[in-house]
């Protein structure tokens, strides 16, 4: 009886990390790293990266199925392909050294994204370290203390993870389906996922709870895109909300 004899290899990590090598590839996939889509035009705007030369940088990008392209009408729009390629993107952040910042521009474009940015779709940077304290705190949810603890096992870069098994209360399942989050992204039942933040070095919310609490302050006009890319600012009206949300329960 003949047999199937093909057998997968080991992971080809130097070719697929050959695509993030390129600093103006890696600045196009940080560009998307908000869960948008852009068009190649506005995407060579946003990464810094010449018109002349970002058809090719996004030809590599889709053969290595880090980005995904929609075509709509005369535009194809570009997003990253997966969620998987922010967490990479994110795990990387942490890694890599800081680059010095020798302009005004530069100290500003890094202190917007270390306040408020997306993570793909949901919340991080200071901002989003603040809101997972915040339920916590509240006890809306359980498991941990929001910080990053390497010394414990299975605290990684993103979870469900077995050093924190965050989850939702019941207090918080009511309070948050209150608020106006769908109750299909609110379970008490199943961990919630997070990401350790690289620029604070703690526990910010992810997964499909962290985008729709995100969905909903973006709706609410509690939190605004700011002008540079992936930044994120809290209005007057967030800050003000967000405190009256957790102190009512």
């Amino acid at each position: 009886m003949s047999q199937d004899r093909t057998v997968s290899g080991e992971p080809d990590i130097a070719s697929i990390a050959s695509a993030f090598a390129d600093p103006r590839r890696a600045r196009v996939l940080m560009a998307l790293a908000d869960g948008r889509a852009l068009p190649a035009g506005r995407l060579a705007e946003e990464a810094g990266v010449s018109a002349s030369t970002i058809s090719n940088h996004l030809t590599v990008l889709l053969n290595h199925e880090l980005v995904a392209v929609e075509p709509q009408g005369r535009n194809r729009y570009y997003r990253l392909a997966t969620s998987e390629v922010e967490g990479v993107l994110e795990a990387l952040a942490r890694l890599a050294p800081r680059t010095p910042i020798t302009s005004l521009r530069a100290h500003t474009r890094a202190h917007a994204v270390r306040t408020a940015r997306t993570c793909y779709r949901h919340l991080a940077g200071q901002a989003g370290v603040d809101l997972f304290q915040r339920l916590i705190g509240a006890g809306w949810v359980t498991g941990g203390d929001g910080l990053h603890h390497p010394d414990i096992t299975g605290d990684r870069l993103s979870s469900p993870g077995k050093g924190n098994q965050y989850r939702l209360t019941r207090e918080g399942t009511g309070a948050l389906k209150a608020w106006g989050i769908p109750p299909e992204r609110l379970s008490t039942g199943r961990p919630l996922r997070y990401c350790i933040d690289w620029t604070e070095q703690a526990h910010h919310l992810a997964g499909p709870l962290g985008t729709a609490i995100t969905t909903r302050l973006f709706d609410l006009g509690w939190i605004v895109r700011g002008k540079v890319p992936r930044s994120i600012h809290v209005t007057p009206e967030g800050e003000a909300g967000l405190a009256a949300l957790v102190s009512s329960r």
